[in-house]
């Protein structure tokens, strides 16, 4: 793992608060002020301008073969040191970071002996939290970050109130002049499943499709909370329940807990990933071991 060069984290962390205090929670996913929002407004302008149905289908095509790389779970994560989020406007570091930060988080809360509530005994719950956002190596390929990182939400139909910068960023998207899409539905039918909802393209789908492309031998929960755990107008807002399947809504408090570490978890003290590392290897050796496709 290398070294965090440039600015002090600390400098560029976006709460005020301590995010160990539940009542202050607030000051994390502020959109409206802050020193990273010029570069937050900048990526979500592009990503709503050019996410449109025939962009995702593109995007299903080109990366859906998983022929772009070969390599393991953890030289995806060594190769987040590369990556800064620039549509997330808590923190200014790799991505790597976050990712220990986001598992540690979860096994801290639900270490193997008191995870048997969870499936499979909980260690994969640990896993997730360094998987969730290995998709952004998509970035490290040469995608432009406006298609790779942020929130995601539905193609296809209007969007709804809670997208982020929803009102000043969507006028140059061509779909909402069409009126297959434009509509609260959309091409869609009332409640069909979010798994037949096309949803923007991202981190969020590409791991999700590369999870199952190499068959992870991981529990649908943490399929689920991979694939949606960007998908904030849903698990965090209430929005597009227009569009969820009963699965959908038995499957939404298992991303919801996830979210509680995802979020909360950032903060500008960096984990010890060489002492991490060990414990996950294993976890990786268990559940999607080798060298795999991307």
């Amino acid at each position: 793992m290398k070294k965090v060069v440039g600015p002090d984290p600390s400098l560029v962390y976006r709460p005020e608060v301590d995010p160990e205090a539940a009542e202050d929670k607030g000051g994390f996913r502020n959109y409206t002020s802050g020193p990273l929002l010029d570069r937050v407004f900048a990526t979500y302008k592009l990503m709503h301008t050019h996410q449109t149905v025939d962009f995702v289908r593109r995007k299903h095509a080109q990366f859906g073969g998983f022929s772009y790389k070969k390599m393991t779970v953890m030289e995806a994560v060594d190769m987040l040191d590369e990556l800064v989020d620039e549509s997330d406007p808590d923190v200014d570091f790799p991505n790597s970071f976050h990712a220990f930060q986001t598992a540690e988080g979860i096994r801290k809360a639900h270490p193997d002996e008191g995870a048997a509530h969870l499936p499979g005994g909980g260690d994969w719950f640990h896993l997730v939290g360094l998987l969730h956002d290995l998709g952004k190596v998509l970035a490290l390929f040469g995608e432009p970050q406006w298609a790779v990182v942020g929130d995601t939400f539905p193609v296809g139909c209007r969007p709804q109130a809670s997208v982020v910068f929803r009102d000043s960023t969507f006028q140059d998207n061509p779909d909402l002049q069409d009126p297959r899409y434009s509509t609260e539905l959309g091409m869609y039918q009332p409640h069909c499943g979010l798994d037949k909802v096309l949803m923007s393209w991202g981190h969020d789908e590409y791991m999700y499709q590369m999870m199952k492309f190499n068959k992870f031998s991981l529990p649908s929960e943490a399929f689920y909370m991979v694939r949606f755990h960007s998908f904030y107008p849903w698990h965090s807002r209430g929005d597009y329940r227009q569009l969820c399947s009963q699965q959908d809504l038995d499957m939404l408090p298992w991303v919801q807990k996830f979210n509680q570490f995802d979020l909360y978890t950032k903060s500008p003290d960096l984990p010890d990933v060489d002492k991490l590392r060990p414990y996950y290897q294993g976890l990786i050796d268990k559940y999607c071991p080798g060298v795999l496709c991307w």
